[in-house]
């Protein structure tokens, strides 16, 4: 159908998000031989037109203008405006994170677009894309497709493979001169209090604690464990509550919601707030001393036991599994 479709693609830490990735391989489906284009933001931007053009884009909008380094609403909204006037996409999407979430119900109003969100699979069905996304806090999918007009969807992080990047594309940068005005708000200073090393709505492995932690310190033996493994490190609303945790660890119905290839439940008796938020993960193991937790109703596998007997020998294991190879 050559479809255009503009991806809006996010910077984190100095490096895309991945998420922008998958964003952009969606984009790739959906086009049927069109024209991709993404727009990325910030004085560091240019630096990324090569890895986006090797994902999949075709041309690359630059907005440069140091006011995109701090992310606000107005100011990304102005800017994701001046892309879709530049191009004239059919489709757009952008990443279902704090950003997307934020600036993409933003543009749709403005812009008089419907708005489909946290899509987690993306298929064609005679020449219309066809969305689907979780309801009821994840017991349930809905699929929804456009009548008309420009589509506009935001895409869940790690459920879209991204394509293998092609070393001989190259893309069309285009500088995007978009002077911000009139801010309602405006960044001075931003105080990051960090999650982890790894961010967790897009980590591939996550080892997640519970109550059963027992302190701050219990979280030390789950540490062990990621660190082996390159996870990141979770936790259940109670363990946060608890003072175990920090509240940007938080997984579930109030926090993230995750969907890693594997999802390792220490201590976390499984409470439908918390199932909420991980249920999708591709492989979920649970530890629990408690044989009727609620969480062996949804693992794929179990162990019954202490968790501060079980993690280190588990840990352990695949050290010595790792030092074979």
């Amino acid at each position: 159908m050559n479809r255009k479709v503009l991806v809006i693609s996010e910077i984190r830490g100095g490096a895309l998000r991945n998420v922008s990735l998958e964003a952009l391989s969606a984009a790739r489906l959906v086009a049927e031989g069109g024209e991709v284009a993404t727009v990325v933001f910030g004085s560091t931007a240019a630096q990324q037109a090569a890895v986006l053009a090797q994902h999949g884009a075709d041309r690359v909008y630059v907005a440069s203008n140091p006011q995109f380094d701090q992310y606000t609403a107005d100011a990304y909204a102005q800017g994701i405006h001046a892309a879709i006037e530049a191009f004239g996409p059919d489709v757009i999407f952008a990443g279902h994170t704090g950003i997307g979430k934020d600036v993409a119900p933003r543009v749709a109003g403005r812009l008089g677009l419907g708005l489909v969100s946290d899509v987690t699979a993306i298929a064609l069905e005679d020449g219309e894309i066809i969305f689907t996304r979780p309801i009821y806090a994840g017991k349930a999918f809905q699929t929804k497709k456009f009548r008309g007009g420009t589509v506009f969807a935001t895409i869940r992080p790690n459920n879209i493979a991204t394509l293998q990047p092609d070393a001989s594309r190259e893309a069309v940068v285009t500088e995007l001169a978009v002077e911000v005005r009139e801010l309602r708000a405006v960044v001075k200073d931003v105080v990051r209090k960090t999650a982890g090393k790894i961010d967790l709505t897009e980590a591939k492995i996550i080892v997640s604690g519970g109550r059963g932690v027992k302190s701050a310190d219990g979280f030390q033996v789950l540490q062990a464990l990621a660190d082996v493994l390159g996870a990141a490190i979770g936790a259940s609303r109670g363990a946060c509550d608890a003072g175990y945790a920090d509240y940007s660890l938080q997984i579930g119905q109030t926090g993230k919601v995750v969907t890693p290839e594997l999802y390792i439940a220490c201590g976390i008796s499984g409470a439908i707030q918390h199932l909420a938020g991980m249920s999708n993960s591709r492989v979920i193991v649970a530890i629990n001393k408690d044989p009727e937790a609620p969480i062996f109703q949804v693992c794929d596998y179990g162990i019954v036991g202490d968790l501060f007997e079980v993690v280190p020998l588990l840990t352990s294991a695949i050290r010595e599994l790792l030092n074979e190879k």
